[in-house]
């Protein structure tokens, strides 16, 4: 189903990381179908050649490179080949990101600082190349964070809930920092989302979320391709800093995190606090 205007995007470029699979590829299509010119990056070079052929396929014009979008000496590589390219971009979706399971006292130092560097560095660092060199100088861009369900914390993935509130309250501030450039900068939290990414994951670690979506289902990277074309398209042009939850209510109900039913411990004795009466 596609709700939108044939050549929508006609005479835009967007940029989408991670575009190799999953939801940014979905989101590449979509935007690529509508008539952009699309330019996709990730780390596996061999997802990007397959990820291109496919968009090829489809007669959209792309650039697929190689990026890690934590080293700024990339950033700047891409940005400058996607000008060189295709022409400035219009339309930034910061899909490229990471995370593992893991409790709060058994993550490493070394796994902390990679998912905080790949989640909220690498976002900030692509979002700011591409609005100092394109957007702001057009005086015209939109900036669609991919974050997660990070409502109520986000237990068994502490490095990921913070870097991804990071995003969340980056949205905010460059919202209003580049009103004045005509540059919207919004933020979409999916839920659990059934694609490659999820197969990295256990099976009963997916059905627990299952059954704790409201819905009842996970989600599929179509659905949130086309809330991403939305906020990327100037049906969203009054729309900026917030942002949206696709999860099938999942953020609203239920538990995130079992806590272990044990005797708590006394309260501790306040100064001040009224004795009991006899």
């Amino acid at each position: 189903m596609n709700i939108f205007k044939e050549g929508l995007f006609e005479g835009h470029v967007a940029v989408v990381t991670g575009g190799g699979s999953g939801i940014g590829l979905s989101t590449a299509i979509a935007l690529g179908e509508l008539g952009a010119k699309v330019a996709i990056c990730g780390r596996k070079k061999e997802k990007l050649e397959a990820a291109s052929a496919l968009l090829r396929d489809r007669k959209i014009s792309v650039v697929a490179e190689a990026c890690d979008i934590r080293e700024v000496e990339q950033v700047t590589a891409f940005v400058d080949k996607v000008e060189k390219d295709l022409g400035r971009a219009s339309v930034l979706v910061n899909n490229a990101g990471g995370q593992f399971p893991t409790t709060a006292e058994t993550v490493s130092p070394r796994g902390w600082e990679a998912v905080v560097r790949n989640n909220l560095n690498g976002t900030f660092f692509m979002t700011q190349a591409f609005a100092t060199k394109h957007m702001i100088p057009s005086r015209r861009g939109r900036v669609v964070n991919v974050i997660a369900n990070i409502a109520r914390g986000f237990p068994g993935m502490v490095h990921t809930g913070a870097a991804r509130a990071g995003v969340e309250n980056m949205t905010k501030t460059l919202a209003i920092e580049w009103a004045a450039h005509n540059i919207q900068v919004n933020a979409i939290a999916p839920g659990v989302i059934r694609t490659t990414g999820t197969d990295q994951y256990p099976p009963e670690l997916v059905e627990a979320s299952r059954k704790k979506t409201p819905m009842k289902r996970l989600g599929n990277a179509g659905e949130v391709a086309q809330l991403i074309v939305y906020m990327a398209s100037d049906a969203a042009h009054f729309v900026t800093g917030e942002c949206w939850y696709i999860d099938g209510g999942a953020h609203l109900w239920g538990d995130h995190w079992i806590i272990a039913d044990e005797e708590p411990p006394p309260p501790p004795a306040i100064i001040g606090e009224l004795a009991k009466p006899e």
